[in-house]
């Protein structure tokens, strides 16, 4: 069964969003060497329960934190999102090295996000 594998907090001055998680919860965080500025989010061990996540510059002033589910057919996937009356909010993407990332949204106007793992997206 698909399960949330990953969350996305945007922020519009990174370094104190990082220093606010940071002391709040304790997580830790790096940056991550891809092609955007995006940092990694550590929330706890991975033995402990919980998901990781990332933390990215807000690109616009209504964009919210995104949930991302873990899918094993992205296309298969997006088709069943929209025959089941959801829409999408962001076109299949790569992330290179990582695999391939588009964001839906519900029948309720929530964004999400599918991801399909694959090391060799370019």
């Amino acid at each position: 069964m698909p399960r949330p594998v990953h969350f996305e907090i945007p922020a519009d001055n990174p370094q104190r969003a990082i220093a606010f998680y940071s002391n709040v919860f304790g997580w830790k965080f790096s940056k991550w060497d891809g092609p955007m500025e995006y940092w990694l989010i550590s929330t706890g061990q991975p033995s402990e329960p919980g998901i990781d996540g990332g933390l990215l510059l807000r690109r616009h002033p209504n964009q919210p934190c995104v949930n991302t589910v873990a899918v094993e057919n992205l296309d298969r996937t997006i088709e069943t999102v929209l025959s089941s009356g959801g829409s999408m909010a962001l076109p299949k993407m790569p992330v290179p090295g990582v695999g391939w990332l588009a964001y839906c949204k519900d029948t309720e106007g929530h964004i999400f996000g599918l991801m399909q793992n694959d090391p060799s997206a370019k």
